[in-house]
């Protein structure tokens, strides 16, 4: 997946930048205090660093594909980190609030839970993290060979509730791209 998206940078950034993505992330940000810090799992090109910088929040990138970051820190303006979201060492941060909007869709389900936690270090005591995946079941390869792993509520309420997480919104959303993709939007709290 990696190559894909380091390779087709250009495309990927002209199909999904003009997106509007209040829909998806009102819920998230009605639940962050004035000038949160968020990190942005998986920014892309910055559409949703843009919009939250925007609406007034202190916004970071992690971005794993060199020419996305570079879009996403000249386009919203902030530091973007480049890294592999399974191997990076977060434990240095605290972020009031971790945004992952369909960055984990090419996660293996046996990975997520360990993704998630490492990914959860940074995230401070009274953290949110919102997550968008793909609803159905099992994986889908797409036209470009690219691998989405689906998932059903029951599967990703067990792997929260281990994380301690809490959910505290759920949406199930057609997508604006492609009208045959149910997404799963969860915001989510840290339990104390």
């Amino acid at each position: 997946m990696e190559n894909y998206y380091q390779t087709n940078f250009k495309a990927y950034h002209k199909r999904t930048f003009s997106v509007d993505p209040a829909l998806f992330l009102n819920p998230f940000v009605n639940n962050l205090p004035q000038k949160a810090s968020v990190l942005d799992i998986g920014c892309g090109s910055g559409r949703d660093l843009l919009w939250l910088k925007n609406q007034g929040f202190q916004v970071t990138g992690f971005e794993q594909s060199p020419g996305l970051a570079d879009l996403a820190a000249k386009h919203a303006a902030c530091e973007v980190i480049e890294g592999d979201f399974e191997t990076f060492d977060f434990t240095p941060f605290s972020f009031d609030a971790i945004l992952a909007s369909g960055s984990l869709v090419h996660v293996p389900h046996n990975r997520l839970p360990q993704v998630l936690g490492n990914i959860k270090l940074s995230l401070n005591q009274n953290g949110i993290f919102y997550i968008s995946l793909k609803q159905g079941e099992s994986f889908r390869t797409d036209q470009t060979q690219r691998i989405f792993y689906l998932w059903q509520g029951t599967e990703l309420k067990e792997i929260f509730s281990a994380l301690n997480l809490d959910i505290i919104h759920l949406s199930n959303t057609e997508s604006v791209m492609n009208s045959k993709d149910l997404w799963l939007g969860y915001v989510l709290k840290r339990k104390l």
